[in-house]
């Protein structure tokens, strides 16, 4: 299934660089089954980046995932990633 990178997770003074927001679902139930399911982005030269969905965020359907390695770069904001 196919989700759309809509932005860092933020706070007031800082933007946290391993956490993402991604819309996966039209509705909060709906993206509560991707809750530990993983997230590829793969990036204009093949490489692919891994993260965690670890919980819901906010009530249209997105979801903050967590990448352990190191975050996603600044072009991958408004494009595609696959769940698994």
């Amino acid at each position: 299934m196919e989700a759309t990178v809509v932005n860092f997770r933020m706070g007031r003074h800082h933007k946290k660089d391993k956490q993402m927001v991604v819309k996966v679902a039209t509705s909060p139930d709906a993206a509560a089954k991707f809750i530990g399911k993983t997230i590829t982005w793969t990036s204009p030269a093949g490489k692919e980046i891994k993260g965690k969905v670890t919980q819901l965020h906010g009530r249209t359907g997105s979801v903050r995932v967590h990448f352990s390695e190191k975050g996603l770069p600044g072009q991958s904001l408004g494009q595609k990633v696959k769940a698994h």
